[in-house]
């Protein structure tokens, strides 16, 4: 899977919050579907959200914060992404690689 293709086709066709608070309380109110997470995301951070909310899945990707910005044609770094609503893209399908 493209992974930045698909970004741009959620991002037209989908709802996603950029961030860790956004991501935070998102999972708090139960909308969250899918966390992907930069490859330098705080370890500390991850195992915290997952210990909070074992229900949502998150998957890691080879991408840094930079780059995942950069993908999601932002001028800043992002080192979470909250799939809200996946659109037309296939993004619900990666898997969880967080344990």
């Amino acid at each position: 899977m493209d992974l930045t293709r698909q970004l741009k086709i959620a991002m037209g066709s989908g709802n996603m919050l950029f961030g860790q608070k956004q991501t935070v309380n998102a999972c708090a109110k139960g909308d969250a579907r899918l966390i992907i997470l930069a490859a330098n995301c705080p370890q500390t951070w991850i195992d915290d959200i997952h210990a909070r909310h074992p229900d949502v899945a998150m998957h890691r990707v080879m991408l840094v914060n930079r780059e995942l910005g950069t993908a999601c044609a932002k001028p800043f770094s992002i080192s979470t992404i909250c799939i809200l609503d996946a659109g037309n893209s296939e993004l619900l399908t990666l898997r969880n690689n967080i344990e």
